[in-house]
This record gives structure tokens, sequence and C-alpha cells, in this order.
């Protein structure tokens, strides 16, 4: 018996939370018992290419031992892969080489790479892995900025896999740092999360047991690799199950969502996810043609997180795809964030989400008062679940640092073995963040998630971001739901492309609204155009951009009470957005006061 093979079976049969303490030792083992078991597949045009478990940790153990030659035992490793299988294989070389792996993505050849500049001055790092061909893209941009300039770039799909047999394993042990995670920078500068082997096992037996996974379930995903619910939720899940993951590129998916949907439709895939706006945008785009196409019947698992889960689209999605064997039961939405590896809490597998309405009103007081669904002033929000394996959630008045009662709401305190060792060389942020005690009992530590919320009925509920909450007039208002507001007015305005914030005029806050217009309109008395571009099969089609002002202003006022400071109405595509495709309002309020946004063909801002 092989020395993994007798750990992982000593340790599952202590009924440990972890199979392994590294994630050395569990691939090791997967290529020594499933080494012919296809790992990763990774589709495209019509291709696919694979990668079994023995493949993989002979690719890693390549690319490890020239890390390790090169002296990057415990250094910082950028990973500068499009989405695809050399981008699994770099992550794993870099824990064979006991080396620190930094998850980014290669920036647009034509863009200053401001995110890529941040994360490399903050990490450290010395040495880039990527491809041949994604170098010679990048090079003149490298070359072209002084943080980028030093990083020694090394291509990994030509190394000589005779290197393998040179690997030496680095002895870490659990509490060796894993990767940084950057956050998505949605309410602040990216920070590099400290997570190690032990945070990504511990969460990883949290998402199997939730879900209830087995080896024989299956995940497709096309969210990005370099995103923690791509990456812990989809990756790295399919190697603790010794399972399959299908692997998709986001921009397949977004230029045709159909491709997602067929991919699980034909794999009979168990598991697949992805933000609340993944499934509107597969209600508005696949046609009833190709859903006749599909068989969703085996997905069990739809999970939801990463932004705002909202019932309304939940029940889209449902009725859209009802008849192609789509469960409601099968919606599985979740709560989690980068500080706390990935998933804080999450539902029961085969049961319906868990909605409920409260009183608008008092939540902007931060009050939990339940309401009639069909109320006038009821907010219908959607339940996370709870938390798994002893990890700890506590609602906390984030002024008092005490805890709240049952019917208020407050910041989401998290505790347990998932949550990572703090912000990598920032104390000062780490020591706020992660290491929050209560102030009467003194209980802790706690890691402060930014995030309001409150239990109901044993859920957790998200109500929105303690940073990004506007304040009028000594009421509270959640941006979310002013952008849900806005993006129900028009077909015109495009769904979770819209930002809602306060800006100060005359020593009071204001309300400004940002939205995305959809490419196929033009205003009315605007330039005359014949048809949309080629291929997009209708034509453009008008409206009245002061009525869309009216309207919008009316909605606003009727179900918030505030006035409108401004409307501005943006090209499709341009609001700022993080990574992960989070709206990065904080850099949205900046645009708007420095007037810098690309207007909707020179629509002025609406007063």
């Amino acid at each position: 018996m092989s020395q993994y093979k007798q750990k992982y079976e000593t340790e599952i049969s202590a009924n440990s939370s972890a199979a392994f303490s590294t994630w050395i030792d569990l691939l090791r083992y997967r290529a020594e018992q499933q080494p012919d078991r296809t790992a990763y597949k990774f589709l495209s045009n019509g291709e696919e290419d694979q990668l079994t478990f023995a493949e993989l940790d002979v690719e890693a153990r390549t690319i490890a031992a020239q890390l390790q030659a090169d002296g990057a035992t415990g250094e910082r490793i950028l990973l500068l892969y499009p989405q695809g299988l050399r981008y699994v294989a770099s992550f794993f070389g870099c824990l064979y080489a006991g080396a620190i792996a930094v998850p980014v993505y290669p920036p647009h050849p034509n863009r200053v790479p401001l995110r890529l500049q941040s994360v490399a001055a903050d990490s450290q790092a010395t040495i880039a892995l990527t491809t041949g061909k994604v170098l010679a893209r990048l090079k003149p941009l490298l070359d072209g900025q002084q943080e980028l300039r030093q990083l020694r770039c090394l291509t990994t799909e030509d190394l000589d896999r005779r290197l393998a047999l040179e690997w030496r394993d680095p002895q870490v042990d659990s509490s060796h740092t894993a990767f940084l995670q950057y956050t998505s920078g949605s309410t602040s500068s990216p920070k590099g999360v400290i997570v190690s082997h032990a945070n990504l096992m511990h969460n990883e037996e949290m998402l199997r047991t939730a879900w209830e996974h087995t080896e024989a379930m299956d995940i497709i995903s096309w969210l990005p690799i370099y995103h923690d619910m791509g990456l812990i939720g989809c990756v790295l899940q399919t190697l603790y199950l010794g399972s399959t993951c299908f692997l998709m590129t986001p921009s397949a998916f977004l230029q045709r969502p159909y491709q997602w949907l067929q991919a699980i439709s034909e794999s009979h895939a168990h598991t697949s996810g992805a933000p609340n706006f993944a499934y509107d945008l597969c209600v508005s785009k696949i046609s009833e043609a190709q859903k006749a196409t599909l068989d969703l019947s085996h997905w069990r698992i739809a999970f939801s997180g990463a932004e705002p889960v909202r019932h309304e689209t939940l029940a889209r999605f449902t009725n859209a795809f009802a008849p192609c064997g789509f469960r409601p039961e099968a919606f599985y939405p979740g709560y989690g964030l980068a500080e706390a590896t990935l998933m804080v809490s999450a539902g029961v597998k085969n049961t319906l989400p868990k909605a409920f309405s409260f009183d608008a009103a008092a939540l902007e007081q931060h009050r939990v008062v339940p309401a009639l669904s069909q109320s006038e002033n009821a907010r219908t929000l959607v339940g996370c679940g709870k938390s798994w394996l002893g990890q700890r959630i506590v609602i906390v008045n984030p002024e008092t640092l005490t805890r709240c009662a049952p019917d208020e709401v407050g910041e989401v305190w998290v505790s347990g073995p998932s949550v990572a060792g703090g912000y990598w060389q920032r104390e000062e942020e780490t020591e706020h963040t992660f290491r929050a005690h209560l102030s009467d009992t003194h209980e802790g530590p706690f890691l402060r998630t930014g995030d309001l919320g409150f239990f109901y009925r044993a859920e957790l509920i998200i109500a929105g971001r303690l940073k990004d909450l506007i304040i009028i007039g000594g009421r509270n208002h959640y941006p979310q739901d002013v952008e849900f507001a806005v993006e129900q007015i028009s077909p015109a305005l495009r769904v979770g492309c819209s930002a809602a914030f306060s800006v100060e005029r005359d020593n009071e806050e204001r309300l400004v609204v940002v939205v995305e217009v959809d490419h196929r309109y033009r205003p009315t008395n605007g330039p005359t155009v014949q048809s949309v571009p080629a291929g997009a099969g209708a034509r453009w089609q008008e409206i009245d951009p002061a009525e869309i002002a009216k309207c919008v202003r009316r909605a606003v006022m009727v179900q918030h009470e505030v006035p409108l400071e401004a409307l501005v109405l943006i090209r499709a595509g341009t609001i700022p957005k993080t990574s992960s495709g989070k709206i990065q309002r904080h850099a949205c309020k900046i645009k708007f006061l420095e007037n810098s946004y690309e207007l909707w063909v020179n629509s002025p801002r609406q007063p």
C-alpha cells in the first residue's frame, strides 16, 4: 500500500473533515489510485482537450522541478494563462514546488494592465508562468510598466517532461500558504488573501458535505479559474472528489449562453453554477428551438452566488427551462467571500430555495419586519442557507461590536477553519478584518465580512454591503434595490449593469444612478442606423432618453422615496466591474465625479 493510500484511508476512517493535510498528497494519491480517470476536460470550439489525474501529476511535477531549479520555493508566482488546462497544471505546479500561486488573468493587449500592476506590486511576485503565445502578446505591455518589467517570465508548454523525475517533495504542512487569492476590489483596491492548504481542505469538505457530492458527480464550469468560485468551487472540488470537471471559457458563455446549458445536457453533469446574472442571460438569449434540444433533468446542484441572488431570477429561469427537465429544487443559493476561502453558508440539497418578504422601510432602519409578498412596500430576499462543519456565523452591530437582536440587521461575522490567515503584508487591515472580537463577551477572533445580514427561520439573509450602503435623509438604502428598480423600467436598460451611489451636493447626500443601455437601442431623433451589426438578427429600436429618465425618476421615488440627483446612460460594456464581474460602485462614483463616462450616443446626464 502506498504512503498516500495508507494516509488517506487512515484519516477517512478517523472521520476527518479533510482526507489529506496538503493538496500535494491528495493529487499524488489520485494519480496513483485513479491514474486514467479524466480529471479535467476543456471544451472549446467543438474540440476537447483533457488531463487525467496521472497526466496532471506529471505536468505539476515538471513545472515544480523547473521552479525549484530557479530557486522559487516560497516565492509568489503569477499565473498568466487564459482559461484552460495549462492554468490548472501551473497552479498545482506551484503547490508542488512549495511556491505560492497568485492566480490572475492576462490583461487585454491594448490596455494598461492596472490590476496586474497592483497584484504584482502587492504580492512582490518575481516570476510569472505563462505560454509563449500569451507572452509574445503581452511583452510590450510588461516592458512598458516599471512594476512588471522586472518579472521573469517562464513559458511552460515546452518544458521537458523528464524534469518531472527531478522533482522533490517540498515537505510542506497544512499551515503552508497555498496561494494568494486577490479580492475582486468591488469596494477597495485588491488585497491578497492568504489561503492555506488547511483552509482549502476544510472548505472543500464543506462543499462536498452540503452538496452531497461523490466521485460519480461531474462538474461543468465556465467560471474564471482565477476567481474563487471557479477555482475552489469547481476545479479543486473535482480533485477533492476524484470526479471530472468540464471547463469552458467565460467568453464562450457570454457570447452564446446556450453552450453552457448544452454542455450540462450532453454530459449529464450533476453540478454547475454561476452568479445571478448568468441565469437571467440564459432566459433572454436562449431560443425556444435551442431549449427543445436540452435535457437538464440530471442537473442537481445549480449553485448561485458571488452577487445578490434574486427571487425573480430563480422564478424566471425555472419557468423558462422547466420544459427541459430543470427542477426548481436544483437551485442552490449560497453565500461566501474570498476571506473565508469560498463558502460561508449554503442550503440543503433537493429543497426549494427559501424566499422571504420583509418590510422595505424597516430594513432601511436595520430592522427585520416580515411582510406579505404582495405588499407594495415588500422586499423579497432569498435565503443563503446555514453554516456547515463547525463554522460559526454571528450578526453584529458594526458600531457597538455587540450581537444584534434577532430582529436587527447587522454585519455578518464568521469564524472557523475556512477563514483565511489575513491579507498579504497588510497587518493593520488584517487586524481589523480577521481578528475582530465582540466588545462585551470578548469572543473571537472573527472575520468581519463587510456584508449586512440577519438570520430568519434559520436561514442567513444577506441585505447588502456595509461600505456600499447609501444614507440619505437619515435613511439607509441598499444600492442593489435601487439598481433593480431602475433595470425593470425598460428592456433597453441592461440587467446587472447599473450602479447606485450617493454624492455630496450642497452639504447633502444625493442619489445618482449609472446604467448601461443595450447596444440594440438608439435614441429617438438620434443617428440614423438601418440595422444592427451582421448576425444580430434584429433592427435597431428607438427609445426616448427623456421618457426613460422620467420613468426611472418616478420608480425610484415611489419605491424608495428619494429623489434622483442624476441618471447617467452609458454605452454597453463600459461600466466598471471587477475581474469577477461585480459592479465597482466606488469606481463608478469616481468616473461620475470626473465626468469620464462613455455616454450612450452622446446622451447627456439626465438631471
